[in-house]
């Protein structure tokens, strides 16, 4: 009976498929960088993208531009 009830529990906190083909393509999408997945009460709850972009050459601007 016990054993019942945990399954039913964690079939709760599964990811849908919707957020399963998201976190795919966001996967295959970065190059660089990282991908953090936040929970909360065992679901997630949020996905945070970071992408790391370098070049070879430094940026140049015109003085007084700024960034």
């Amino acid at each position: 009976m016990t054993g019942t009830m945990v399954n039913k529990q964690e079939s709760r906190n599964v990811p849908t498929d919707a957020v399963i083909q998201g976190l795919k393509k966001a996967i295959e999408a970065l190059k660089y960088g990282m991908i953090i997945i936040k929970v909360h009460n065992g679901k997630i709850a949020q996905v945070e993208i970071t992408e790391k972009r370098r070049f070879n050459e430094p940026l140049e601007f015109e003085k007084g531009d700024g960034i």
